[in-house]
């Protein structure tokens, strides 16, 4: 069981450099409760929160660990035989999972809960956004680091939360929303539910935990969308006039998205959206959806979003000239690679598209491969890095060749991460010649992200 939190004066994290457990992490240390953590590895979000003063080591040492502690969250990605988490166990310390702090952070306030196996991120940071850039105010809870702040957690006095509602290890269901929002329920995290159907019964059963009274928005078409529990229940979609709020009048000026939102009550002309990506045209339509139903004036949502910088590593602008653009974005599922392909394509006609790509965990790549193949397909040329195996050990017969085979195009290269780097410093006239290249996935590819910048041009016109 989960100690008090007023009883809490020192809190542990295993896990302390994930996005999520990070943001719970800055909720308790802003709250002046000591906060100490352990990770694998020195990341630059590590890093931030050792800056603010929070104690982490990087060796699983039951030495290292700790005694004086109340409470030790970890993350589901902790494997069972750590040291420190079993040390913990076993000694009687109150040790919970991450959802579970979420759940107690949340009790009683008004819960604003963003899920969807893609999109949750960036539509939770733009809600976000929008009430701290309005002044309405909230808590913010989110699985990225919002660029206009640099941070992925703000506190405010006022008592709502906005948090980003994690189908995994089905840590959703201890959240209670006021207002839902689903972005999308394709099959994912299939090594927990195990068919697309169980999963798809999870967030029918989060639907069911909008309190009475509540608000639910999901995007039009959902597969179960029917059997969606809400009493309160309102559809989007970016170009679907059958949905209660959708987009009209969609063009581009200067290189934002410039479009009229439709809703039951009204039709509002001309919102700003400075992000790249269809796709984020209609992550801000939900979010604009929320903001109207907290009756936020719509002079300041405009504002909000037409100030809105983005999330780091989503559809994130890293160069970009007349003749070059670098992307890079945390897709990682083929449904996100998908919009992610096709936004670029939208944005850029003319332009030669090359990815690389980094596969994220063994499960998904043999679950998806066939789907991987036909979304990669869409670029021009694709680096395909080796399979990062996060939490995973290795299945056999499952390599990023599985997906290679299953591709259309020939311009395909398998190629380590020093492989990747070498081919562009061979190929650097010919890439910034009228080219888009794009690093994706959710591993550890964000490493290359400044060493690509090195070797290519960082002259920027964003």
């Amino acid at each position: 069981m989960m100690v008090k939190l007023e009883n809490i004066k020192h809190i542990y994290f295993i896990g302390i450099g994930g996005i999520g457990m990070s943001a719970i992490a800055r909720y308790f240390h802003a709250r002046g409760i000591k906060v100490s953590g352990y990770d694998k590895v020195s990341t630059p979000l590590t890093q931030t929160l050792e800056a603010l003063g929070i104690e982490i080591h990087y060796t699983d040492d039951v030495n290292l660990a700790p005694k004086d502690v109340q409470a030790v969250v970890y993350t589901p990605a902790i494997p069972v035989n750590h040291s420190e988490l079993a040390f913990y166990k076993s000694q009687g310390y109150s040790v919970v999972k991450r959802s579970d702090v979420l759940q107690i952070i949340s009790e009683g306030s008004f819960n604003i809960c963003v899920a969807g196996t893609h999109g949750k991120t960036t539509i939770s940071s733009m809600i976000a956004h929008i009430l701290r850039d309005s002044e309405f105010g909230c808590n913010a809870f989110l699985g990225g680091i919002a660029a206009n702040y640099q941070t992925n957690f703000w506190s405010h006095p006022r008592n709502v939360c906005v948090i980003e509602a994690d189908e995994y290890d089905r840590s959703f269901l201890k959240l209670f929303p006021s207002i839902a929002v689903i972005s999308s329920m394709d099959p994912d995290h299939l090594d927990i539910y195990g068919t697309a159907e169980e999963m798809e019964k999870s967030f029918i059963e989060f639907t069911g935990q909008i309190v009475k009274g509540g608000t639910l928005f999901s995007r039009k078409g959902l597969k179960r969308e029917d059997d969606l529990i809400a009493s309160n229940h309102l559809t989007y979609q970016r170009d679907n006039q059958k949905a209660d709020i959708y987009t009209e009048n969609l063009h581009i000026e200067n290189g934002a998205y410039v479009f009229d939102v439709v809703t039951p009550k009204e039709k509002i002309s001309d919102f700003h959206l400075p992000m790249g990506g269809l796709h984020n045209v209609e992550n801000s339509l939900a979010a604009i959806a929320v903001a109207l139903e907290l009756d936020i004036p719509v002079s300041k949502i405009k504002t909000a979003i037409a100030n809105f910088m983005g999330v780091k590593r989503r559809f994130q602008y890293l160069v970009r000239n007349e003749s070059f653009v670098y992307i890079d974005d945390y897709a990682h599922h083929p449904e996100e690679l998908k919009a992610l392909l096709t936004g670029v394509k939208h944005l850029f006609p003319e332009k030669n598209i090359v990815l690389a790509f980094q596969p994220h965990l063994f499960s998904r790549t043999n679950d998806f491969a066939a789907e991987f193949a036909e979304a990669l397909d869409i670029a021009n040329q694709v680096l395909l890095l080796p399979i990062y195996p996060a939490r995973e050990l290795p299945m056999e017969g499952v390599t990023s060749t599985l997906i290679q085979n299953k591709m259309k195009t020939n311009t395909i290269m398998l190629k380590s991460k020093d492989e990747i780097l070498t081919w562009i410093v061979n190929h650097k006239p010919e890439l910034e010649n009228n080219s888009v290249f794009i690093t994706a996935g959710a591993g550890d590819i964000d490493q290359m992200i400044l060493p690509i910048q090195q070797h290519l041009s960082t002259s920027n016109e964003n």
